[in-house]
């Protein structure tokens, strides 16, 4: 018998517009790359004594510095090898075209935390996301090598195990962020199984990344 792991391929299945365009819209809104600035601004506000060292306008200069360094330019680096015809498209569709851009990913995580290890005006709880989205990229790229994982339920579940490190570390209840955090990835892998050409297993494998880097600090 056929592993049906193996063999779904969602996009062979003519899905309704009523179900793919929602399915399209949560996959660009919840882009993996746009995962650390959301994670960045829910602890602005969540733990806003975290930054009280630095003026509002400097505040906003961070926000916009995460996006910068961890969604433009990784993003960036995935147009140029489309324009350079290094890949056939800005999609990622195969898992030869996410190699290099998982290591562009790879370098700015670890810049991110090596950033974060020597500032003292944002929490340190950063300290340890950057360092779990770094080694969640490396583990990815080796397992690219076998299945092409995916990177939405990467950022998702890396997500979702940050809100439960963030409760934890302040000793503080985080019950309605987790939830939301849990209920939006179900609804990303959801989506991806409706818009992507994954199979199930690299769906639901892209959720186990986190989860092992996370929990040595709990």
């Amino acid at each position: 018998m056929a592993n049906p792991f193996d063999t779904y391929q969602p996009q062979q299945q003519g899905h309704s517009l009523w179900v793919t365009i929602p399915s399209k819209i949560i996959s660009y809104l919840f882009h993996p790359l746009f995962i650390p600035t959301f994670i960045f601004i829910f602890l602005v506000y969540q733990f806003p004594v975290q930054f009280t060292d630095i003026t509002p306008w400097k505040l906003k200069l961070k926000v916009f510095s995460v996006f910068w360094m961890t969604a433009f330019f990784p993003a960036f680096a995935v147009f140029l090898l489309w324009r350079l015809k290094l890949s056939e498209s800005i999609y990622l569709r195969t898992q030869k075209e996410r190699v290099i851009p998982y290591f562009v990913t790879m370098f700015f995580y670890w810049w991110m935390y090596y950033l974060s290890k020597n500032q003292t005006d944002q929490p340190e709880v950063l300290k340890f996301f950057y360092f779990g989205i770094f080694w969640s990229a490396i583990i990815g790229v080796i397992i690219n090598n076998f299945i092409k994982i995916s990177l939405h339920t990467i950022a998702a579940g890396s997500a979702a195990m940050a809100m439960i490190l963030f409760s934890f570390f302040y000793h503080i209840h985080l019950g309605l962020p987790i939830v939301i955090t849990l209920l939006l990835a179900g609804l990303i892998a959801t989506a991806r199984l409706f818009v992507s050409n994954h199979t199930p297993l690299e769906i639901y494998s892209g959720f186990g990344l986190g989860k092992p880097i996370y929990l040595i600090f709990l």
